[in-house]
């Protein structure tokens, strides 16, 4: 479902070009060499055009970056030291999931219930799933008495790559 709605957005900004192109070709704006680039007159070209678009290759990714957070005392462990160590796997874990949103999405599912046209439970659940590789420690801050913060960022490569291999799935 998801590959269609890209092939429609792509499909769709396509034509959006093919209109600015021709207001372009016509006036004196225009080169040889731009109007032998952009041709999108036969089906094949407009085809080789939406897999270039949708092609993970042709997009430029930002590098990503993301903070988790994790409190010492609620950790299990039979020391502080163990509660800290705890905290900071903790807080490494949150970054990822926040990696792995931004990357793969989240999946928001919900539930409501209605008795007499009164609202008796709604319920929300976001479930995220993806895989995260290379991602890298940027730094571990206590922030507080008894938080840990940490910020993990992946590099404009993984995330490309993530995203294509995300696309054949």
């Amino acid at each position: 479902m998801n590959k269609f709605i890209l092939l429609m957005l792509a499909i769709f900004l396509q034509s959006c070009s093919n209109n600015l192109m021709s207001g372009f070709k016509n006036s004196n704006f225009s080169s040889a060499s731009q109007e032998n680039t952009d041709d999108y007159s036969t089906p094949t070209n407009q085809l080789n055009k939406t897999r270039e678009l949708l092609d993970g290759a042709s997009i430029n990714f930002p590098t990503l970056t993301a903070t988790g957070y994790a409190v010492v005392s609620t950790q299990p462990g039979q020391n502080v030291e163990q509660k800290r160590l705890m905290a900071i796997r903790a807080a490494r874990m949150a970054a990822m999931r926040e990696l792995a949103e931004q990357i793969h999405g989240l999946k928001v599912d919900s539930n409501t219930t209605v008795i007499d046209l009164m609202v008796q439970n709604d319920t929300f659940r976001g479930i995220v799933s993806g895989v995260i590789r290379g991602a890298r420690t940027v730094r571990i801050n206590p922030t507080g008495s008894d938080t840990y913060e940490t910020v993990l960022e992946i590099d404009q490569d993984m995330v490309a790559y993530l995203f294509r291999s995300a696309q054949s799935m």
